[in-house]
């Protein structure tokens, strides 16, 4: 496919779990490959200078009602979990050690659906592990590769490109050099995708 989406992400943000219950569609309907980049959201603030919307009461109010609307319109579930913000550094080195490995999908899904369906806190190590065991994922083994030392400069290396590259928050996708920030832009990536 000569067409691709990068999808810089980090599953301890709600619109970026927005983003990806569409996403695949959206790849699909054009014939493009969708690329996952896992990234550390809290890195690429404190690069930044960037926070949450929560950090802003009444945005953050206004931010989860809006969240709730688009849940809606995507016809897909979404939980407002009571731990936010969840610390996703374990995460999101487990997701990057799933990388282009079979596992891939399951992990991605048991991570993000336990976010934000399940409502766990998933930066207790206790929890992040039966949540990977119920997905009939080897918590130890994922754990292990996880701490790889080359898994943990891959998340790094991932992280400071994406600040490199203009991101200053999640989701954040690319159709070649046009950059789409948040999960209300996906017709933008739509629209980018279906000019070639």
């Amino acid at each position: 496919m000569s067409k691709t989406v990068e999808f810089f992400f980090d599953v301890g943000s709600p619109t970026t779990y927005l983003a990806w219950t569409q996403l695949p569609g959206i790849a699909e309907r054009h014939g493009a490959e969708l690329v996952y980049r896992p990234m550390l959201l809290g890195g690429v603030f404190k690069a930044t200078g960037n926070a949450s919307p929560a950090t802003v009461p009444l945005k953050g109010l206004y931010t989860r009602k809006d969240m709730q609307r688009y849940a809606r319109r995507y016809g897909v579930p979404l939980k407002q979990n009571p731990h936010f913000p969840v610390n996703t550094l374990n995460c999101m080195r487990l997701l990057t050690a799933a990388l282009n490995t079979p596992q891939w999908d399951t992990m991605l899904r048991a991570l993000f659906e336990g976010m934000w369906l399940r409502e766990r806190k998933l930066d207790e190590l206790e929890v992040l592990g039966a949540t990977l065991q119920e997905a009939g994922l080897d918590p130890a083994e994922w754990a292990a590769r996880a701490q790889q030392p080359e898994v943990k400069d891959a998340l790094k290396k991932t992280t400071e490109e994406a600040v490199s590259r203009g991101i200053f928050g999640a989701p954040t996708m690319f159709v070649g050099d046009e950059m789409f920030f948040g999960q209300d832009r996906l017709d933008w990536v739509e629209e980018e995708l279906g000019k070639s």
